[in-house]
């Protein structure tokens, strides 16, 4: 008779929700196995019994072929004794205990579940909310773990006979999916106008006549409300800019499939990256080179000549295009500087002519995710739904637990412990009551959904950040100040598993510097616990304070200034358009005091920006930055010479020679592509100095200013040509997104070197 054994199997990672326990049930039964398997708050566990080979093959295949959704941290395996017990089940999932288990993100649509949505034949043909274990709603509808339908918001949806028997049943690919549903017992779609009337026919259809005819349309998603308008109709998506009091900042566009991604965007020759981002479970907006005269409206991106263009992610999405049979717009459904409305109440406020929606509560709101592709690879720009909140696993543990309460703007907090760091969805811009209330709400989700009360809170330098403010008003826990561009540089050393040290260049737009100026051209010699400022860009005022961050044309007054001195510039455009006000800056920079001294990058492309007549004043974040680089001639690879002095980069080098073209004549976009290429090359030249005087040999990329990616590749060429290793971000944003990873690392390395310093002593 062959030997029996039993193992007791521990598995954590991105185990619950991905249809674990089915697949755990599937194997066990393939090799004849006996045993359990259940959720618990730490992950999944298994006991099973059989001969060793096939107790063998199933810790093989857990470990190395789990579900596709799954994400396998850990496998710990004990032997206990054998309980003759025959037959395999998936029990009742264990509650109470620590909470260590992880969460999975929403998936998009799978084939097989889109393949019944229009079959005519199949029970849930045209069934908005069709979902399987391998796709569908995860994160935005979890109120705690273990993931069982209990605690997600199905559970005031009692499945009927037929869609309990799938879910009962081992064979089925719904075996154990907990939003599993269907017309009979499932979320009903409604359509009705803004006054709260229903509008009778089919809601699908209905919905598409309205995009057809120009209405502005709130759709209610995954993560909370869109609005819609159609992407060809110039007068509906003015319309939408207008309601949503949205300046210029593009517009996401929604494409049928893939041939209508074609026609809107240059695909040809396109990496596999491209195809792969757009296709994939995560279903990101994907910034892209958009045609000339595709048939998109001028508003939907205006001074900007990519598109972000998504693929529909859910079976509403899917019956919506595939209703409307062109592209339409899909932006978040809130009010300018506001999170994305998740509640039926909030959505009420939105300024749509009907509401696509349903009675399926959305209990976390989440974006789309935003990328760029970046030689085949996707760069997060914004991390949210698909990524969020997959845990980032790292090869350090936390010696305590963590919270980061990141920066101002595109606001995310982290929380960490054991080796992973949980890094939030985008929230938004910490600048009005609601954002603030939906990062407060969100962290107390997270500390009971990850079972994670920290022991150490970090927060910026900056004092008047709320959320430094909200760090410094929690009890029970000991503060931590990180400085701004140390975070963005742990952050990418976090984001690749190093733990330094290397030279770290943070160009961003605003950063509090430990000497009380405004940093944001940073080249710092930095591991994860410290950094020491090597050198910068040349510092000059912001005239008006933060006022010169709104109005670029002020931050060409002081560059000309710093670069010219006192004098006429009546022959540049940026003066006589801005004539009225000129003298009062011109005069304030020569007898001061002129406003915050800054380093910043961002402050550097704002001000040619305005002297190439790109931008003058902004309406949303980066705005000039984002138009000078769409400006830039991909054709032209010169740039101006730039003098560094020591590791000091003479920007007014760039400024007088940004002027000297424009006095010559020469084309804006041949200006804005030599400046992108001069100052890549004195970044590279002062870094390659840093790095040589250190005896380092790692570069780590970091900041917003690096979602440019004509400057990205230019600096990550010229610093691999000195022999340099170049790290960047691949899974949390180089901009601001990502400073909450940066600033747990910190924290935790501080805690490392101190543990290591008392066992010294």
């Amino acid at each position: 008779m062959d030997r029996i054994v039993r193992s007791r199997i521990r598995v954590e990672g991105i185990v619950q929700g991905v249809g674990f326990r089915p697949f755990v049930h599937g194997v066990a039964v393939r090799h004849g196995l006996s045993g359990t398997v259940a959720n618990d708050g730490s992950g999944v566990f298994i006991e099973v019994e059989g001969v060793p080979e096939a107790v063998a093959a199933l810790i093989e295949a857990v470990r190395r072929n789990p579900p596709e959704l799954a994400v396998v941290d850990r496998v710990s395996v004990e032997p206990v004794s054998p309980t003759g017990a025959g037959g395999f089940r998936i029990v009742q999932s264990v509650t109470g205990g620590s909470r260590r288990a992880q969460v999975s993100p929403d998936a998009a649509t799978c084939d097989d579940c889109l393949a019944e949505l229009f079959d005519p034949a199949d029970r849930r043909y045209r069934y908005p909310f069709v979902n399987c274990t391998n796709c569908g709603p995860r994160f935005t509808i979890i109120t705690s773990v273990p993931y069982d339908r209990a605690a997600t918001t199905m559970r005031g949806f009692a499945m009927c006979t037929a869609c309990e028997a799938e879910y009962r049943d081992p064979g089925d690919r719904r075996f154990h999916a907990q939003p599993v549903c269907c017309p009979g017992c499932g979320p009903t779609l409604t359509l009705h106008t803004s006054g709260g009337a229903v509008i009778a026919g089919d809601p699908v259809a209905e919905a598409a006549a309205l995009l057809g005819s120009g209405s502005v349309l709130a759709v209610k998603g995954l993560g909370g409300h869109h609005l819609a308008v159609d992407a060809a109709d110039e007068e509906a998506v003015a319309a939408l800019r207008a309601r949503k009091h949205r300046g210029d900042k593009a517009f996401a566009v929604m494409a049928p499939d893939l041939a209508a991604v074609r026609e809107l965007c240059d695909l040809d020759g396109a990496a596999s990256g491209v195809v792969a981002a757009l296709t994939g479970p995560r279903r990101p907006i994907v910034l892209l080179p958009r045609r000339p005269g595709c048939p998109v409206a001028a508003s939907v991106a205006p001074g900007n000549r990519d598109l972000g263009v998504l693929l529909p992610y859910t079976p509403l999405h899917h019956l919506l295009a595939r209703e409307l049979g062109r592209p339409y717009v899909l932006t978040s459904g809130n009010l300018s500087g506001e999170p994305i409305a998740h509640r039926d109440e909030d959505a009420r406020r939105l300024a749509a002519d009907a509401f696509l929606t349903h009675d399926r509560p959305i209990h976390t709101g989440l974006d789309d995710s935003v990328v760029r592709i970046f030689r085949d690879t996707e760069v997060p720009v914004r991390r949210a739904r698909g990524h969020a909140p997959a845990p980032i696993a790292l090869p350090w543990a936390f010696p305590r637990p963590v919270l980061a309460c990141g920066a101002q703007l595109k606001s995310t907090f982290c929380l960490a412990t054991g080796s992973h760091a949980v890094v939030s969805q985008h929230l938004g811009d910490l600048e009005n009551y609601a954002t603030m209330r939906a990062f407060a709400d969100g962290v107390a989700h997270f500390r009971r959904l990850f079972g994670i009360e920290p022991e150490v809170v970090v927060h910026d330098l900056h004092p008047e950040y709320l959320s430094t403010k909200y760090a410094l008003s929690l009890d029970g826990v000991q503060p931590l100040g990180v400085q701004h561009h140390h975070a963005h540089i742990a952050s990418c050393l976090a984001d690749n598993g190093e733990s330094g040290p290397v030279v770290g260049i943070a160009l961003d737009g605003t950063g509090f510097g430990t000497d009380g100026t405004i940093w944001g051209g940073e080249l710092l010699v930095a591991d994860l616990a410290d950094f020491e400022r090597a050198g910068h860009l040349e510092p000059v005022p912001m005239p008006g304070g933060v006022t010169a961050i709104r109005q670029p044309w002020r931050m060409a007054a002081a560059f000309l200034h710093r670069a010219f001195g006192p004098g006429s510039f009546d022959d540049l455009g940026v003066v006589r358009r801005n004539q009225d006000r000129w003298p009062a800056v011109a005069a304030l920079l020569v007898n001061g005091p002129a406003g915050q001294v800054t380093s910043s990058a961002g402050r550097l492309f704002d001000a040619v920006s305005a002297l190439l007549g790109v931008r003058d004043t902004i309406s949303y974040d980066g705005q000039a930055a984002v138009e000078l680089e769409q400006r830039a001639d991909p054709g032209v690879r010169d740039g101006y010479p730039v003098t560094v002095a020591g590791t000091v980069i003479r920007t007014t080098d760039l400024i007088r020679a940004v002027v000297g073209d424009l006095r010559r004549g020469e084309a804006a976009e041949v200006i804005a592509a030599r400046f992108h290429h001069g100052l890549a090359a004195a970044v590279v030249t002062a870094a390659a100095r840093v790095a040589a005087a250190n005896g380092l040999e790692v570069a780590a990329l970091s900041g917003g200013v690096f979602c440019n990616t004509l400057l990205l590749g230019a600096v990550v060429d010229g610093l691999r040509h000195h022999g340099l290793r170049v790290l960047l971000h691949r899974r949390v944003p180089c901009n601001d997104g990502g400073i909450s990873l940066g600033q747990a690392a910190v924290a935790g390395a501080r805690d490392r070197a101190a543990m290591v310093a008392k066992a010294r002593s």
